[in-house]
């Protein structure tokens, strides 16, 4: 039983005595108004029912009492630590809190290692007592006190009891002088002990019984196998948990034993020199020197066998070939409690060895022919000729026998065991387990990485069967480079190649041998990958001719091994313009009709199995305006400067006319007059005169860069000559001045138009 653990005491008020008979009360009452004129018969039923009540519940109205259990405390007297014997006495204190008179029940239980060893019911508040008069180890231990009041519980701290000391053990014996086979009662004892015991009987240092008991006394049927004095002596132990208490030894007491004229007799014929295959006579009897035989028995045994060969009342015997290299036989009577027995050896000369079984070659492939040769190398020549053995070889499937012990057989995974026999014996040699050898495949040879100029790859070599180790070995157009040994079955063998000259195509071949077996792989033919060069982008046609409606071309060329994955880029764009893989070392992207949108900086990109990519230097493309563009504008600007020019012109003549003096050099002149006709001097002709000038258009900075050439296109501006001549008052300089301004108009609207050729044209009008 577990001890509780301590716990700290809740008390709750109880509930008041007779609160059965308080809700009874209450129902009267009720009874009592709605019944007014019953108050007697109700007064005189309550007063029955609560007699009743309290009859029937025992209870008694009292006044509540609360309570708290402050604390146990347990106390050991005179000391926790005593000698035997002494008075020990344990008490237990305890204080208790409560708020009334009432006393309290109160229950004391005392453990001893979890186990209840006292308990007490009082209501007075004494100190409780459990007494341990004369004091043994078997009290020692650790004791606990708890106290218990209506389900609440409060235990003590544990305290420890040691008791020093055991009582000396009396060894008692009921004879002391035996016969063999006769039996002695042993009787120890510990005197003034208690508890739970362990008694042990020795004869001198050999433990002969032990008896496990609650008394303080025990006894015990001793009996002895050889004969002569013994010493006897017992002691005692104490179960006292964890540890047991042991006792000192007991006294001696010395017990003969003096034999019988009675023996067995084992008799083996032949004895000496005996050979394998020997007949032996084996014989067991009993002497029993005019002694009662009824209950002899006697077992003939051989060590090695768990039977006995024979058995008889007082002899048996046993006939049986002998086997070496010894033979060890025992005869054994038995008579009631006494056993004898005799032992004897017999040394078995070998008559042949244990034969050996051997293979030749030791190395052999499956389904060769091998030879396993079965052999004894000893044979005792005085007692068997060698012809007299036979042979035979016992395999998984089959058994064959043969006088020479020399077996031919095809060489196969299997277990081989030879037997060799003679007059009945029969020797098996040790299992010689055949592993032929499997020949190796024709391997396989293959690249494992891409072989890349000046670059290491690896070359792979494997048979599919084949016993390892396997020998591979790499040649290159006929010469052997390297060489590895395969050992583990997961193992491979990996070459290390590298090419310098891409021009080199290698020959390849792969030799694997196990053995005296050799086999060739199929060629195989490497050419390196050459990297890549930088890429050259050719733009078609020259960066300076390209305008707009031109094809354009742009040519990607590498050095290099094909096939070659071409992209074309765009700066600004996020996908290539174009993809395309090429067995030749360059290809172009065409663009069919250029504009103004596919000027930028192109570039390309390219990729070959070396799987290293390559870039080219950028190229800046500028699209210019078509030539057909260029001639519409000029054309445009020489009609808006001639119709300018002239309308500047006409209007100018118009608003201010001038006169010209004959000796004048002006572009005004006056018609002569007709000497026939005067009429013809006073009118001025509707016909005005027209003078010529050469207008010069230069070239835009485009044009420039074409071959030079002279320019024969000439344009002519009409000018009419007033008849009248300027106006009087006509100021030539401010004639000049308007025209220059009206040129210089003409300019910024046309830029491309050279203005002094304009100036010219118009000052040869005005003057």
């Amino acid at each position: 039983m577990m001890v509780p653990a301590p716990a700290q005491h809740i008390n709750t008020p109880r509930p008041p005595a007779g609160s059965g008979v308080t809700h009874t009360v209450l129902a009267l009452q009720d009874r009592r108004h709605q019944f007014s004129s019953d108050r007697m018969g109700l007064l005189l039923l309550l007063a029955s029912t609560l007699l009743c009540g309290c009859i029937q519940s025992g209870i008694v109205a009292s006044e509540d009492t609360s309570f708290k259990i402050s604390s146990v405390t347990l106390t050991i007297e005179p000391a926790e630590e005593v000698p035997r014997n002494t008075n020990v006495t344990l008490r237990c204190q305890t204080k208790v809190l409560t708020s009334g008179s009432m006393a309290l029940t109160r229950k004391y239980t005392i453990f001893k290692e979890n186990r209840i060893v006292h308990t007490k019911m009082t209501e007075s508040s004494d100190d409780v007592l459990y007494l341990l008069p004369e004091a043994r180890v078997s009290n020692n231990g650790k004791y606990v006190c708890q106290l218990t009041i209506e389900g609440e519980a409060l235990s003590s701290q544990p305290k420890k009891l040691k008791v020093m000391g055991l009582s000396k053990p009396t060894l008692h014996l009921n004879r002391t002088y035996l016969t063999e086979g006769d039996t002695v009662t042993a009787t120890c004892s510990a005197p003034g002990e208690t508890g739970v015991f362990g008694f042990y009987f020795y004869d001198d240092s050999v433990e002969l019984g032990d008896v496990q008991t609650d008394s303080n006394r025990a006894q015990s049927t001793l009996h002895f196998t050889t004969l002569g004095p013994h010493r006897l002596h017992c002691f005692y132990t104490v179960d006292n948990m964890p540890v047991d208490v042991k006792s000192e030894e007991s006294n001696e007491v010395i017990v003969t034993v003096r034999g019988l004229s009675i023996k067995p007799v084992l008799e083996i014929s032949p004895e000496n020199n005996v050979y394998e295959g020997d007949p032996l006579n084996i014989s067991c009897r009993v002497e029993t020197s005019g002694l009662n035989s009824e209950n002899i028995e006697v077992y003939l045994s051989q060590d090695g066998n768990s039977r006995w060969l024979s058995m008889g009342k007082t002899n048996t015997k046993h006939r049986m070939t002998a086997t070496g290299p010894q033979l060890t036989f025992e005869c054994m009577m038995t008579m009631e409690h006494l056993k004898k027995s005799e032992r004897r050896n017999v040394t078995v000369i070998e008559l042949f060895s244990a034969p050996v079984l051997t293979m030749s070659p030791a190395e052999v492939f499956q389904e060769e022919p091998m030879t396993l040769t079965c052999r004894s190398e000893k044979v005792a020549s005085e007692k068997l000729n060698r012809d007299e053995l036979s042979y035979y070889l016992s395999s998984n499937q089959s058994f064959a026998s043969n006088g020479s012990g020399v077996f031919k057989v095809k060489a196969l995974k299997t277990d081989h065991i030879c037997i060799a026999q003679a007059r009945g014996i029969r020797k098996t040699s040790k299992v010689l387990k055949v592993h032929p050898k499997v020949a190796v495949s024709v391997p396989k040879i293959s690249l494992q990485d891409k072989p890349i100029l000046e670059q290491p790859f690896h070359v792979l070599c494997q048979s599919a069967v084949g016993s390892l180790p396997i020998t591979y070995i790499l040649y290159s157009n006929s010469t052997k480079l390297k060489e590895t040994v395969v050992h583990l079955p997961n193992q491979t063998a990996l070459f290390t190649v590298v090419i310098y000259n891409a021009k080199e195509l290698g020959s390849y071949k792969c030799e694997a041998r196990n053995g005296g077996k050799r086999m060739q792989s199929e060629e195989l033919v490497i050419s390196a990958i050459v990297p890549l060069s930088r890429p050259t982008l050719t733009v078609l046609p020259d960066l300076s001719d390209i305008s707009e409606g031109d094809q354009l071309n742009l040519i990607c060329a590498v050095n290099g091994t094909p096939p070659v994955t071409f992209r074309w880029y765009r700066e600004g764009d996020k996908h290539p313009l174009r993809i395309t893989t090429s067995a030749e070392t360059f290809k172009d992207y065409e663009v069919a009709v250029v504009s103004k949108q596919h000027s930028g900086l192109y570039y390309c990109e390219a990729e070959n199995r070396a799987s290293i990519m390559v870039r080219s230097n950028p190229v800046d493309i500028d699209v210019r305006m078509a030539l057909w563009k260029k001639a519409m504008i000029g054309g445009i600007v020489f009609l808006f400067i001639l119709l300018v020019v002239t309308a500047g012109c006409v209007l100018h003549y118009r608003s201010k006319r001038v006169r010209v003096n004959r000796s004048a050099v002006s572009v005004w002149t006056e018609r002569k007059p007709e000497a026939d006709n005067e009429e013809d001097h006073s009118t001025v002709s509707n016909e005005p005169d027209v003078e010529y000038t050469e207008v010069v258009h230069p070239r835009s900075a485009e044009a420039a860069r074409a071959p030079l050439r002279r320019g024969t296109d000439t344009v002519y501006s009409e000018l009419q000559n007033s008849t009248h001549g300027p106006p009087e008052g006509h100021d030539y300089v401010s004639n000049t001045r308007d025209t220059q301004h009206i040129c210089s108009f003409s300019d910024q609207i046309l830029g491309s138009v050279n203005s002094n050729s304009c100036i010219h044209a118009c000052r040869t009008t005005v003057m």
